[in-house]
């Protein structure tokens, strides 16, 4: 079963979601972005289902933090709207899709199952970065460490792995600090600088022979530097 999560302050709209994927989800319904925020934070889901209009915020802004933190995340937003721009910029913040209210249960059935299809065969191709001395598997988060001729697999806890996958997805880049805490944390969540060096030196010990991937950039941030396959 797939987990989806909307939100949405409409009960008619959340009965419209609720008959579209009740047959292969399991559906949480929130009804403000603090309350998402707060299911984000202690679950994982597969999909996110935004009006564009909620109680406390733009659900489209709301889109966008989610990139910023979770890439990956499949977001479908709906609006009682239909002008171009709000569209535009739905897509811009980085939806999936977008549906007009009132929609037909059986469109947002379809048009998640297809979507969910393209993602699952996508992720297939792409579950594992691997470089000379690192391998990670993302949808077992699981890392290995390539020492004494062999991989060897290292303990992270969620926020660790997060963060190296943070790394692996920008290899090369100089990350500055403040980029951090924003992509990963979030700009309305107030963590210290501090914070992402002590991250950083816990990963470091746990990476062991190759923490030289992650090298320090005098008074900028970090740069992830593996070796790449021949």
């Amino acid at each position: 079963m797939k987990n989806i999560l909307l939100i949405e302050h409409e009960t008619e709209n959340y009965q419209a979601v609720s008959q579209a994927v009740s047959s292969f989800s399991e559906l949480k319904w929130v009804k403000s972005i603090k309350e998402a925020k707060e299911e984000l934070e202690k679950n994982t889901y597969h999909l996110i289902i935004i009006n564009v209009v909620l109680p406390d915020g733009s659900g489209i802004d709301f889109c966008t933090n989610i990139q910023l933190s979770q890439p990956e995340m499949m977001i479908f937003i709906i609006s009682d709207h239909t002008n171009l721009s709000e569209i535009v910029l739905g897509f811009t913040a980085g939806a999936d899709d977008f549906m007009t209210i009132p929609f037909s249960p059986l469109e947002l059935k379809a048009r998640i199952e297809s979507r969910l299809k393209k993602t699952k065969i996508q992720s297939s191709r792409n579950d594992s970065c691997k470089w000379k001395e690192l391998h990670i598997c993302k949808s077992k988060q699981e890392v290995s460490i390539l020492q004494n001729d062999t991989f060897q697999k290292i303990d992270l806890t969620a926020l660790e792995f997060k963060i190296l996958m943070y790394f692996a997805q920008r290899p090369g880049e100089v990350i500055v600090r403040d980029q951090m805490l924003n992509d990963i944390w979030g700009i309305n969540i107030h963590v210290y600088q501090r914070s992402v060096d002590t991250h950083i030196s816990k990963i470091r010990k746990k990476l062991g022979v190759v923490s030289y991937i992650l090298e320090s950039i005098h008074g900028l941030g970090y740069k992830f530097k593996p070796t790449n396959l021949c």
